[in-house]
């Protein structure tokens, strides 16, 4: 597979991401956070596992150790969020959790000795503006809240770091069912510590669940898994980095939400950020400039 294919399919996985806000928003109607991490994962697991059961059965002790970390790291943003909507705003968290973009370059400096292109940096740097602009309404102030969602961010830049490095040496189709598995698995156990499961009282919470499980987190990690093989971590995170623009979009047409003039620039610089990550350089050979001359 080409990195441009890989790429295309990881911007269909930030879209399917990007809807996840509405039917997250209705299925809490429905029932409590944790409970809704529960049935998103353990509900995909479920589908995934029926359809590639003889598949799982040849999963070796590599895939399934990277896929335990990779749930872990899945259940541990998913709860930094809930916890961290609880002392600060929406509009903090979503940029704070986009803060991902940031960071999957500085790790892949720290830890995998790295050195991002200029392109990669600039493109980075327009970025995070668009998604400042797109997404605080107010003053930036540190709360309890802010950091729970800067620990968000962190963890799913790691997740992404795993998953690039453990795409190369573990069964990517495994390892994308068995996370949603850990994933779930946790979610159900702080449920049952903290919460009273229940399965969703009426149909709208149920296309909501649904919707995450299949469409969301099935389809998506799934494919993600896949796709990584054959791009950068540093690609990844610009392209998730169009989460918010998607959320946005999908908040336009089917809640009647709509972004400030501010708004659609950020949207417009998160687009250019990606545009620039993602230019080809031509050099200028030598002798061509000497011909010019």
């Amino acid at each position: 597979m080409k990195q441009r294919n890989a790429d295309l399919l990881m911007m269909l996985v930030t879209l399917s991401w990007g809807s996840s806000y509405l039917f997250m928003k209705d299925g809490l109607n429905s029932v409590s956070p944790f409970n809704l991490v529960a049935l998103r994962f353990l509900l995909a697991f479920i589908l995934c596992g029926a359809v590639w059961f003889k598949r799982l059965r040849s999963t070796d002790k590599k895939t399934l150790f990277y896929s335990f970390v990779l749930g872990f790291l899945l259940f541990a943003v998913s709860a930094s969020v809930i916890f961290g909507l609880r002392s600060t705003s929406t509009s903090h968290a979503g940029f704070l959790a986009s803060l991902t973009v940031i960071f999957v370059p500085a790790l892949s400096v720290i830890v995998l000795k790295q050195k991002p292109a200029a392109k990669l940096i600039a493109g980075a740097c327009v970025t995070m503006i668009g998604i400042g602009l797109l997404t605080l309404n107010g003053p930036m102030n540190v709360k309890p809240g802010d950091l729970l969602c800067i620990l968000a961010a962190l963890l799913y830049a790691v997740h992404i770091l795993v998953t690039g490095a453990a795409a190369k040496v573990a069964d990517t189709l495994n390892l994308g069912i068995l996370q949603l598995g850990f994933a779930g698995g946790l979610g159900l156990l702080f449920s049952l510590l903290f919460e009273s499961p229940r399965v969703p009282a009426s149909m709208g919470g149920w296309i909501s669940v649904l919707m995450l499980s299949v469409v969301c987190s099935a389809a998506g990690y799934i494919i993600q898994s896949i796709a990584q093989k054959y791009t950068t971590p540093t690609h990844t995170g610009l392209i998730f980095a169009l989460e918010p623009v998607f959320a946005a979009a999908f908040a336009y047409v089917f809640a009647d939400e709509h972004l400030s003039l501010r708004g659609y620039v950020g949207a417009a610089l998160i687009l250019s950020g990606l545009f620039i990550a993602e230019m080809k350089f031509k050099r200028t050979s030598p002798k061509r400039m000497e011909c010019a001359n």
